[in-house]
């Protein structure tokens, strides 16, 4: 690819280089150990990094050396927003309550006083995310060390800084997850097909599929190309080879995207008449031929003065360090040096000082193709990877992102969406740690993604199942495990994540159970403790779960909310439903799009006359809560609503009116002007009036519609035991009679074995058509058998699912 080793390292280079090198996280470790043996022990060591007290944090310890209690100290300390180089004066500025608060309370602001006056001030000595130093001799010829408490780690006393000052060579070993990722993908691919490894390194640079993939914009999980932006410019290129995602990741920068160059770059790209394209110089031709005629390397402003003006590859590396550096005596001299080698190569006096005034002009842009094309591998094979094994490359990517929930929701979005993929939940009898691959098409959830399962626990269950088959019931799970590493706590994760799901009617079930069998398992582990032989055991042991089943019986299954909200607490997202679910008929009435629909494309311009865009577009979207994000005066949330999120900004005004239901996890219809903000580059509601969607329910619905169940389907929507249409309506009248008063219909619409009949409840039964009466009602028939109705049409036709529900 063009690359330059004198880009690196020349013998006519006076600085020492700057090595960062990437390695898989799981490798990172060994690689240090190798550095420490290769060139001794005692020449090796990593790096020390100083913490400062930053403007929390200095509240923080402020407060607790004055002695005051936690919450005043903490109810300051929060007043504080969390952005990068924040400091107290900054947070005074910006924030109306911690500036009242220290103006009217005098013990805030002796607090905030005096701990301005340590702002900055080291706190605590760390270790270098990835900083190793290698000297020549023995490192106490150098630099002080430092050993941390227990002698663990010896790091220099000296930080990145002033190492290098001394004199000495730092590296940067860096761990970085996708190599951790392709890694894990490959190994899962190669499971499958041991007669024909897939050997990542050998991949074919112009697979059709691959290109395809990216060119529709299907970069989610796609190293280095999955942003907005990234994928915006992605759209505008349209790369048909690699040499053009070299290109993509040198372009996506703010120089050249403010200069012009990422425009004249696609623009030349899809010119036709490439012929017309000016290389400055024909000798330039090869040299700027793969960029189009720009300028966008530093290698391409070497090789120009090397073959423009006869520097030799290292005199022209100090020429692009200078004209980085931008120094005005040193330029001058690099300019008489250039044009003169050009002039005397047989280039026009005027054409050479036009091409170094280029030159020079670029070189603040240019990006190190090495840098660029090493990254260009990788967003190349983890494309391919995506695009063929779709199912094992996610699984990896998942497992790598386990910790991070915002991520892995956007993730699971992708293998539902995009890729078409099946993410199964997870489960005791099928799942590893990590996310697995169930088939081409179906991926398995990780035990160890749901929070309060440790590492720890998931290895005891997958050793105990490999070894003695799987479980058969949540008895024989905890009879069969150390309860010393599988905990009550853990065990309800378990059931609220749905793992044990199949092993008892259903998940409610499960969790009554839980007590019973904690206490069987707790009898079987003190027993085995003990050494004790029961010569009935086997016996007791098969009774225990018949045991169990009488004294802690099948119970009603939980309604929708109640799963969603078990599986949002232990896996940190809805995975097998979403609570917008619930007014799938309700977005059709009153949102005027779903968010998918809304940002799917970029504008092709905000300014044209009479677009709306720069005005606004007067929009009506609904969701639940993701995120509320408040900076200051500004307020925004982030609102979702399973098919996408959008942000959302209201004015505080707004806010004010409406903050009693703006809160994380609420169910919003919100109303405003939607535009593209250039700036975050996506697009952003300005938000006027929000209203909670079950409040908009109670107060629109007109007529609830229920389904019901035939003696063929009369197993209960929960219960497990047969109902007659007497019991049915007995449960009815009970549940009606708690919400009566309102002005909400109820209408039945009956399928026997001998009749049919559509018919409405007189007006005394109207009811208040609360979340509570619709998931009492969802129980008794199913909530596929459940419609809320937004006009009045006669019952009959209401039955029927006409367009009026």
């Amino acid at each position: 690819f063009n690359l330059l080793f004198e880009r690196f390292l020349n013998p006519e280079r006076v600085s020492m280089p700057d090595f960062d090198v990437d390695f898989c996280m799981e490798g990172r470790d060994r690689v240090i150990d190798y550095v420490a043996e290769r060139y001794g022990r005692e020449r090796v060591s990593q790096i020390i990094t100083y913490g400062t007290m930053a403007a929390k944090a200095v509240i923080r310890d402020t407060g607790r050396v004055l002695g005051h209690p936690y919450g005043f100290v903490d109810r300051i300390a929060k007043q504080i927003p969390f952005e990068i180089g924040m400091t107290l004066d900054k947070a005074l500025q910006q924030e109306p309550e911690l500036a009242a608060m220290y103006w009217d309370d005098e013990e805030v602001r002796g607090l905030i006083d005096l701990a301005r006056s340590l702002e900055g001030l080291a706190r605590n000595a760390g270790k270098h995310a990835g900083g190793v130093v290698i000297a020549p001799g023995k490192l106490t010829d150098f630099t002080p060390l430092y050993c941390e408490e227990g002698g663990a780690n010896i790091v220099t006393q000296l930080d990145k800084d002033d190492v290098e000052a001394a004199g000495l060579v730092k590296f940067d070993f860096l761990g970085l997850k996708t190599l951790t990722i392709i890694d894990w993908a490959v190994r899962i691919i190669n499971a499958a097909r041991a007669d024909d490894p897939l050997d990542i390194s050998s991949l074919p640079m112009d697979d059709p599929l691959t290109f395809e993939q990216l060119r529709a914009c299907n970069t989610t999980a796609v190293f280095q190309l999955e942003s907005r932006g990234m994928r915006d410019l992605i759209k505008r290129l349209k790369p048909d080879q690699f040499e053009e995602l070299i290109a993509l990741v040198a372009l996506f920068r703010p120089g050249p995207l403010q200069s012009g160059m990422v425009d004249d770059f696609i623009a030349r790209k899809h010119d036709l008449n490439k012929s017309d394209i000016d290389y400055l110089h024909p000798d330039l031709t090869t040299v700027l031929k793969p960029t189009y005629g720009v300028i966008l390397y530093q290698e391409q402003v070497m090789q120009i003065a090397q073959v423009l003006a006869g520097y030799t590859l290292g005199g022209a590396d100090l020429l692009r360090r200078a004209m980085g550096k931008k120094k005005p005596e040193e330029m001058a001299k690099q300019r008489e040096i250039f044009v003169s080698g050009a002039t005397e190569r047989g280039v026009q006096k005027s054409t050479a000082t036009r091409i170094f005034d280029l030159m020079e002009k670029f070189a603040g842009y240019g990006f190190n193709k090495s840098h660029s094309a090493a990254y260009a591998l990788l967003s190349y094979q983890t494309a391919w990877l995506k695009t063929h094994y779709p199912a094992a490359y996610m699984a990896a990517v998942l497992s790598a992102d386990m910790d991070h929930t915002d991520k892995v929701v956007t993730l699971i979005d992708d293998c539902k969406g995009t890729l078409g993929l099946e993410v199964q939940p997870p489960h005791v009898n099928a799942s590893q740690h990590e996310f697995t691959v169930a088939d081409d098409t179906t991926i398995r959830y990780g035990l160890g993604a749901i929070k309060g399962v440790g590492r720890g626990a998931v290895e005891v269950i997958v050793t105990e199942r490999e070894a003695r088959g799987e479980f058969t019931s949540l008895e024989d799970f905890v009879r069969r495990l150390d309860l010393g590493k599988i905990n009550r706590r853990t065990l309800e994760a378990l059931i609220k994540a749905g793992s044990f799901d199949g092993l008892a009617l259903n998940r409610a079930t499960l969790l009554h159970r839980l007590p019973a069998a904690l206490a069987l398992g707790e009898q079987n582990t003190r027993a085995a403790e003990a050494g004790q032989v029961d010569l009935f055991g086997l016996a007791a042991a098969q009774a225990a779960p018949e045991a169990i089943r009488l004294t802690a019986p099948d119970q009603p299954d939980w309604t929708e909310a109640v799963r969603l909200a078990g599986e949002r607490e232990t896996l940190g997202l809805y995975l097998t439903g979403h609570p917008i679910d619930r007014f799938a008929n309700e977005l059709r009435q009153f949102a005027s799009s779903r968010i998918a629909d809304l940002v799917s494309d970029r504008p092709v311009t905000t300014n044209e006359p009479g677009s709306g865009f720069s005005r606004g577009k007067p929009t009506t979207v609904a969701g639940l809560v993701h995120e509320v994000r408040r900076r200051g005066t500004r307020v925004s949330i982030l609102l979702d609503d399973q098919s996408g999120q959008l942000e959302v900004a209201l004015f505080e005004d707004v806010y004010q009116q409406y903050k009693d239901v703006i809160v994380k996890d609420a169910l919003l219809l919100v109303e405003g002007q939607l535009r593209f903000d250039e700036f975050i580059d996506a697009w952003r509601l300005q938000g006027r009036k929000v209203t909670e969607l079950e409040r908009l329910r109670e107060r629109e619905a007109r007529r609830i519609l229920l389904r019901w169940p035939g003696r063929s389907t009369q197993n209960g929507a929960n219960s497990g035991s047969a109902r007659t249409d007497e019991e049915l309506l007995e449960r009815l009248e009970t549940t009606l009679a708690a919400w009566r008063g309102g002005s909400c219909q109820i209408a039945i619409q009956y399928e026997g074995n001998d009749a049919r009949a559509a018919l409405s409840l007189g007006s005394a039964w109207n009811v208040r058509p609360t979340r509570q009466l619709l998931e009492q009602l969802e129980l008794l028939v199913g909530r596929k058998s459940l419609d809320v109705l937004y006009s009045s049409p006669p019952v009959a036709e209401a039955a029927t699912g006409s367009p009026t529900q």
